[in-house]
């Protein structure tokens, strides 16, 4: 054994020093004046090289890790030495990291033959604990009385003593290796030799979970320059080792049952964030040819959902919040998001639910949830306490987990209030804050939002503005690119509707142009490879547009907003997300008039002042039109001035005058709960009020 250790270490030098890329670049000399250059302490092999140089230390590596590891790290520091000495002074280990390594396990399949092994996992970081230290060499003072000379010895010794290190459990040792048994031990910990220590927990990724089952977790134990590697939310590649740990008992006596957990060499962050989706050069080629179709974005529009009748818009918009705009970072730091998020509100038996189920299939990574079963921590992220150790860990939520890709909230209405505003944050910055427990963080949440919710009275009154209609508050509607409504109107189209609900049933057959995993494969390819840039044309027709609309606002004074700033930002979005759906580099004005097309219907059915009939952007921005906000100012002017001698101003009062200014008195009932809800005015005794 000992000569297969000389063997092997001398073959290990060999690989470091000899070792070339298909460039001929020696990689690994190059690492090392990078090191002795930076002070650095990991030094980082792709097993793949090992393996093509030699098979026999890359299967050593695999199968014996734990003696093999810390022997070669002794070669690499040594020769690392050898080029500058003065490297001993400032850094006393370098960490051997791997990467790439052929043997990697789902975490659902990780059995016993692996332990002792040295494994690749992926998933997701749900949780982190903050960074603690754990004692590795520990240095304890030991007294003795010593019967011959009659004097206390005192000396210092290090434990465990030779190349071994500390477990997690700080045991003192019970016999000095000069002295034997006897005498007392006290633990010095500021002489004692220190690592960074953190504990993550690794769960599989949403879309590897099979239905209805709960999702696996293992524990990480990330150790010295790999803390703070990733964050809760990240998807990583984590190659380490696999350990056993007892499980902690109450009870008198340990247990023959032990926990498994990962003890980690190396971390890869996942920047590519459609990598999940493994596109073949057979299904690139079917991409790049399917895209030519003249017809392709009906045929995907024709796609989503195909088993549900009508509802072209809506599957329209599904299908742009799929394919997404382009995200853009500017030079000074701030980024504007390219996600386009969609809401549908309306009927219920109108497939909102069948609608949202099929989006999180399709899309390449996706997180579903309902307002019902979802709280602020759920969706967001929290900080939760082990009960074991009484650690607090930052463990991530649904918006978090979907970054990258897209978050399927359902009942969105029937989240608590103090719930929704956790999403106000994700849909706009596309980051969660979090400050709790001594741990302040931000997380990254670049996920597409769609949602669905139901009407406050059970059906949608079209007489009744959005915000009556629905029980979200003007803030969270104001994000959404683009709202819908869907109602169930019995009328000519039911024999088609009938018709297609039983042929569905009758012979459930593949319907729509695209096969669904397909559809799957080519938004994944277009997300990620696809960039398109505005034309000179597209940009003028949007703005054309913009401004034609802003210029019918300042026409009268009295004229309401028509569109603003924001809806401009969501125009541009949706005719990127027009030309990736045909592989396209560039938006032309195709691209810029269908958006404008589809903008004009969201404008015409969602942000009406129901009163006038007219567009009014406040009804969606503001939660009210702008003539609304008008007579509402009026009616507390009237209370100013009915108060303005002291006393307090009668409803009767009110409303006589506000009738002299066109106002019903059902209107001004409404108007004066809402400016007493509000808190701008009270009631100084029964219906007598003041502005507050």
């Amino acid at each position: 054994m000992a000569q297969q250790a000389v063997s092997l270490n001398e073959k290990f030098e060999d690989f470091i020093l000899s070792f070339k890329d298909e460039s001929g670049k020696k990689v690994y000399e190059a690492q090392i004046n990078e090191i002795l250059a930076y002070r650095k302490r990991s030094f980082v092999i792709d097993f793949a090289h090992l393996s093509v140089f030699e098979q026999t230390l890359a299967s050593e590596l695999l199968n014996n890790p734990r003696l093999l590891i810390p022997q070669l790290e002794k070669v690499l520091y040594d020769l690392i030495v050898q080029r500058d000495p003065s490297f001993r002074d400032d850094v006393e280990k370098v960490n051997l990291r791997l990467v790439n390594i052929p043997r990697v396990v789902e975490l659902r399949k990780i059995r016993h033959t692996d332990v002792g092994k040295l494994i690749a996992i992926e998933g997701i970081l749900v949780k982190q604990t903050p960074i603690k230290q754990r004692i590795k060499k520990a240095v304890f003072q030991h007294t003795l009385f010593d019967k011959e000379s009659g004097e206390l010895i005192e000396h210092e010794i290090e434990w465990p003593p030779g190349d071994e290190e500390m477990g997690e459990v700080l045991d003192a040792p019970t016999e000095c290796p000069e002295h034997g048994k006897g005498g007392q031990f006290k633990f010095l910990p500021e002489k004692s030799k220190i690592v960074d220590w953190q504990k993550a927990v690794l769960q599989e990724r949403p879309e590897e979970i099979p239905a209805g089952q709960l999702p696996r977790q293992i524990e990480v134990i990330l150790e010295d320059d790999l803390v703070d590697s990733a964050r809760p939310g990240d998807r990583v590649k984590i190659v380490g080792i696999l350990e056993l740990k007892q499980e902690s008992t109450p009870k008198k006596g340990s247990r023959a049952v032990f926990d498994l957990y990962l003890r980690a060499n190396s971390v890869e962050v996942s920047q590519k964030i459609l990598d999940e989706v493994k596109i073949t050069e057979e299904d690139r080629r079917k991409i790049l040819e399917t895209a030519k179709d003249q017809w392709i974005k009906e045929k995907i529009i024709t796609s989503i959902a195909p088993s549900i009748y009508g509802h072209w818009e809506i599957k329209e918009a599904l299908a742009l919040a799929l394919f997404g705009g382009v995200p853009k970072t500017l030079p000074d730091g701030t980024r504007i998001r390219g996600d386009i998020h969609v809401l549908i509100v309306g009927d219920p038996g109108t497939a909102k639910s069948q609608l949202l189920q099929f989006v999180a299939r399709i899309a390449p990574r996706a997180v579903y949830t309902t307002g019902k079963g979802s709280t602020a921590a759920g969706l967001t992220a929290t900080v939760t306490r082990d009960k074991q150790t009484g650690d607090f860990y930052l463990e991530a939520g649904a918006l978090v987990l979907a970054d990258g890709g897209v978050a399927v909230i359902d009942e969105i209405d029937k989240m608590r209030e103090e719930d929704r505003v956790a999403i106000h944050e994700a849909m706009e910055q596309q980051t969660v804050s979090i400050a709790k427990a001594g741990i302040v963080a931000k997380l990254n949440a670049r996920a597409t939002v769609i949602a669905a919710g139901n009407p406050k009275l059970g059906r949608y009154i079209m007489e009744r503005s959005l915000s009556d209609n629905i029980n979200l508050p003007p803030t969270i509607l104001s994000r959404f690119d683009l709202i819908f409504i869907v109602l169930d109107t019995p009328g000519e189209e039911d024999q088609r509707l009938a018709s297609h609900i039983l042929s569905v049933h009758q012979s459930p057959k593949r319907l729509g142009a695209l096969d669904p995993e397909f559809l799957k494969k080519y938004v994944a390819y277009a997300r990620k490879y696809v960039q398109p840039k505005l034309t000179d044309e597209a940009k003028r027709i949007l703005m054309d547009f913009f401004v034609q609309l802003r210029k019918r606002s300042a026409e009268t004074p009295d004229s309401p907003i028509l569109i603003t700033p924001r809806q401009l930002e969501a125009l541009i979005r949706i005719s990127e997300a027009y030309a990736r759906m045909a592989l396209k580099e560039t938006v032309e004005a195709d691209e810029a008039q269908r958006a404008i097309n589809i903008m004009r219907i969201f404008l015409e059915s969602v942000g009406l002042d129901v009163e006038s009939g007219k567009i009014d952007i406040d009804t969606i921005m503001v939660g009210r039109p702008k003539s609304a906000t008008a007579k509402l100012s009026k009616i507390l002017d009237i209370i100013s001035e009915l108060t303005s001698s002291g006393g307090c101003a009668k409803i009767k009062e009110i409303a006589k005058e506000a009738k002299g200014q066109g106002i019903d008195d059902v209107t001004t009932n409404k108007y004066i709960a809402e400016l007493k809800r509000n808190g701008l005015i009270y009631e100084v005794q029964p219906e007598c009020f003041k502005k507050a």
